[in-house]
């Protein structure tokens, strides 16, 4: 990676994992991590391999990293990590209601949100595009970056632990579009950890390993707004696609383009 670059996404706001308290075990994890990303995983890649269906609990938000960010956006993030976890698991698993029984049960806590400042982030985005306009890039101002740490876990229907991982990434300066919301970071990385922990389930393998993969043709569809193979993921509403993609990229908030669940999705544990 060249020195500047690497220089660049280094600038980036380090979030701790953090255990919530939601996952059955935290035994056997071992720590894994990425350019970005940092984790620790716990994979049973066989039992993984043979399971065939799929059921995802909406994402819960731990009341200890709500803080005073409003519902609203709060059900955002959770809504977006159950998004990408349906259109992730769609390549290999056939995903059912929430109610009916499956191979595999889905769950993830959202076990900490570190605000974006919106003051910060609307001068990042007015100067990117500005520089946009005489074809400069412009890196994020290195103020105010937000970050968000997951966990989520797979058990079978005895309610043994399959899978699960402890995941933690910030904002940095490349690679995270500044949105004026104070989950505008976490937002955007929600989508980033659906991605990792569906690929762990859907390979059985670490998913910070190895090359990148090819987005399938139906995941590239999703991405753009199209519906999901399954009924069970539309519950999540269909991804703002390419109005999202200009929102953000004019540093809106993501409620300007994402309209969320298509159904009430969003719970908090007692």
């Amino acid at each position: 990676m060249p020195l500047a670059l690497s220089a660049t996404l280094a600038s980036c706001n380090a979030v701790a994992l953090q255990e919530g308290g939601s996952l059955k075990s935290y035994a056997g994890m071992t720590a894994s991590n990425g350019t970005l990303t940092k984790s620790r995983i716990r994979v049973e890649g066989t039992s993984l391999l043979a399971a065939k269906t799929v059921r995802i609990v909406p994402t819960s938000i731990h009341p200890a990293s709500a803080g005073n960010i409003a519902p609203r956006e709060l059900a955002l993030v959770a809504n977006t990590i159950d998004r990408a976890l349906c259109t992730g698991l769609s390549e290999r698993f056939e995903i059912v209601a929430p109610s009916q029984l499956a191979d595999l049960t889905v769950h993830a806590t959202v076990t900490r949100i570190v605000p974006t400042n919106k003051s910060a982030a609307t001068v990042s985005s007015v100067a990117s595009i500005g520089a946009t306009a005489v074809s400069v890039p412009m890196p994020r101002i290195p103020i105010g970056l937000g970050g968000l740490a997951v966990e989520a876990e797979a058990t079978n229907m005895l309610g043994a632990q399959m899978a699960a991982i402890v995941w933690a990434r910030g904002a940095d300066m490349l690679t995270t579009q500044a949105r004026a919301s104070a989950v505008g970071d976490a937002y955007s990385l929600s989508s980033a950890f659906g991605k990792d922990f569906s690929k762990m389930l859907v390979t059985g393998k670490d998913p910070l390993k190895g090359m990148p993969q090819v987005p399938s043709v139906r995941k590239m569809t999703a991405a753009l707004g199209g519906k999901s193979k399954f009924e069970a993921c539309r519950t999540f509403g269909e991804a703002p696609g390419v109005t999202g993609m200009i929102a953000g990229r004019l540093g809106l908030p993501p409620a300007w383009s994402d309209k969320g669940a298509s159904t009430k999705q969003f719970t908090q544990p007692h």
